[in-house]
């Protein structure tokens, strides 16, 4: 189920699985061409948020609008055009790329004891490194929606997000907004953004 794009949600469980989907969005869009089922639903999603204003409503109608123009193998292209293909991208997904300048440093090495330290690891069919944007979505979907309220909580969701997520993410979105080959994908950059804003907003007032 896609999320809507809704910030002052009628209660804290509703937030709560509002964040959970969209983190699980991302990850989707983020880690492979979006299947076709999953543009589907995207085209057919709602666009107003249920209160006026709503921080995330504009990015999120613009994605769905690209979605509803745009087709399928126009975006599983752009996908491929900017992430894919042999050797280096246009585009990379990877913290450790603009933590340090390479892949598999220093940052991939930390975030792996984290990931550890969770009870987590990287699945067998998981091809990329756990550094990649989708993978670091995913775990921030399974610590908010997750059973085990040792680890899904807010203060891990907190630790987690401000050391392995907003030190790069935004470094990401310019580089998807700034290229021309992105369109589809500039429209993800820029939900991406608007959402990790809200997080930051969230998160700080924890602090």
């Amino acid at each position: 189920m896609l999320p809507t794009p809704e910030t002052l949600p009628s209660s804290a469980l509703d937030e709560e699985t509002a964040r959970s989907e969209l983190y699980g969005l991302l990850a989707l869009m983020y880690y492979a061409p979006p299947a076709t089922e999953l543009i589907a639903q995207l085209r057919l999603a709602v666009t107003e948020a249920p209160a006026a204003g709503a921080f995330l409503e504009e990015p999120w109608r613009a994605l769905v609008g690209l979605a509803r123009e745009m087709t399928d193998v126009a975006i599983q292209d752009e996908y491929n055009a900017l992430f894919g293909g042999v050797g280096k991208p246009e585009v990379y997904l990877y913290a450790s790329h603009f933590l340090s300048g390479f892949l598999n440093e220093k940052p991939l090495a930390r975030l792996r004891t984290e990931l550890n330290s969770l009870g987590l690891a990287r699945g067998d069919a998981m091809l990329d490194t756990e550094d990649h944007i989708a993978y670091l979505c995913e775990v921030m979907r399974y610590l908010i929606a997750g059973d085990d309220v040792a680890v899904a909580n807010l203060t891990r969701q907190r630790a987690f997000f401000t050391s392995y997520l907003q030190p790069w993410v935004l470094a990401l979105c310019d580089d998807l907004q700034q290229h021309p080959k992105a369109r589809f994908y500039a429209a993800l950059a820029e939900l991406t953004r608007a959402f990790m804003a809200v997080e930051t907003q969230g998160f700080d007032m924890l602090a």
